[in-house]
């Protein structure tokens, strides 16, 4: 009975080691861990010893997997290889049964599991809780719920986004509001994009009750891998104004939009900024800008410590003038 208690801890101990995937690297050196993903140049690895490593991929000689993945050979298409094997220097194997294929390393774009619908389907994004202090002519407390995600699959991506906010000063409820937002981007090229979008601003305490945009306009992606991303879009809009006493308005603007993000230290650490900066089109403002700024630290891999910073200005009129800046400490929820 020992003995075969023993085989079996034997077989399990030499099946696990079997599943790690290997990288041999130019240098001689070779890491073993789990592939997570191969994107924007830098290969992704997953080990016990040192966590998530990225590893530049110039600078591998060849690798293997026993799990399925996703290689991508152009920005749009891949080939589902049911293994990596390794091959002479500079090229991997696909295994797909009795038609095996060997590749340069250089010809590879992307690789990711596959998804069980859309195989290329790549799904990012976060929720915020936190509860922040604000100091301007009166201190206030605020409950503050966000959220953000992302997802791709060949040339598109969609964006959503949505913010719930509650104030209170002196047991009175003084702002009491929420958004959302959905864009769609369509890629022309690997970084050009051109995107549209709707967004939706209800408001229960102040005069202005609802803000409806829609807009659209060309967009450029800097980068977008596992260590982060950047973007830039310009976006021609039109805004609806619906007031609490029943009257409406609507103007058009021109807008700027960025989104960047940057994973560090073992992608222990992200720092983020978004955010907007439109010239309405007459005499409504002189200039608007919504922006976030800061950090989040992973404590697990799916749950953070966010420290964010919000900064909202409307610059036009006397009646239409905002400055506001906002602090909020909180935990989130990443995927």
């Amino acid at each position: 009975m020992l003995f075969r208690v023993l085989c079996c801890v034997f077989i399990s101990i030499l099946s696990t080691c079997a599943l790690a995937d290997t990288v041999w690297m130019k240098n001689g050196d070779r890491l073993s861990g789990k592939i997570v993903l191969f994107d924007g140049g830098k290969l992704l690895l997953q080990t016990e010893y040192g966590g998530a490593i990225p590893i530049d991929w110039k600078q591998v000689k060849t690798l293997e997997s026993d799990r399925e993945l996703l290689v991508k050979q152009d920005e749009y298409s891949g080939e589902r290889a049911k293994a990596l094997h390794a091959a002479e220097p500079g090229k991997v194997t696909l295994a797909n049964g009795d038609a095996p294929r060997t590749v340069e390393l250089a010809s590879i774009q992307q690789i990711l599991k596959p998804k069980p619908v859309v195989e290329d389907l790549v799904i990012k994004g976060n929720v915020d809780l936190a509860m922040d202090y604000q100091r301007s002519e009166s201190d206030t407390d605020n409950y503050d719920v966000d959220f953000k995600t992302t997802a791709r699959h060949g040339r598109w991506r969609h964006h959503a986004e949505g913010e719930y906010n509650r104030e209170s000063q002196d047991g009175t409820t003084n702002t009491n509001n929420w958004k959302a937002e959905y864009a769609l981007d369509h890629f022309i090229d690997d970084k050009w994009f051109w995107q549209g979008r709707l967004k939706y601003q209800r408001d229960h305490i102040e005069d202005l009750a609802r803000q409806r945009t829609i807009g659209t306009g060309p967009g450029y992606q800097f980068w977008d891998n596992e260590l982060g991303a950047f973007s830039l879009g310009s976006l021609l809009n039109r805004t609806d104004f619906e007031y609490a006493d029943g009257s409406k308005d609507n103007f058009y603007s021109v807008a700027m939009k960025w989104d960047y993000n940057r994973y560090l230290v073992g992608k222990k650490v992200e720092f983020f900024t978004n955010g907007e900066v439109g010239k309405p089109l007459g005499d409504v403002a002189n200039y608007a800008l919504d922006a976030e700024a800061g950090f989040r630290y992973k404590v697990t891999d799916w749950a953070s410590l966010n420290l964010k910073a919000e900064r909202d200005i409307i610059s036009g009129t006397e009646e239409q003038d905002l400055d506001k800046t906002r602090y909020t400490v909180g935990f989130g929820v990443t995927w």
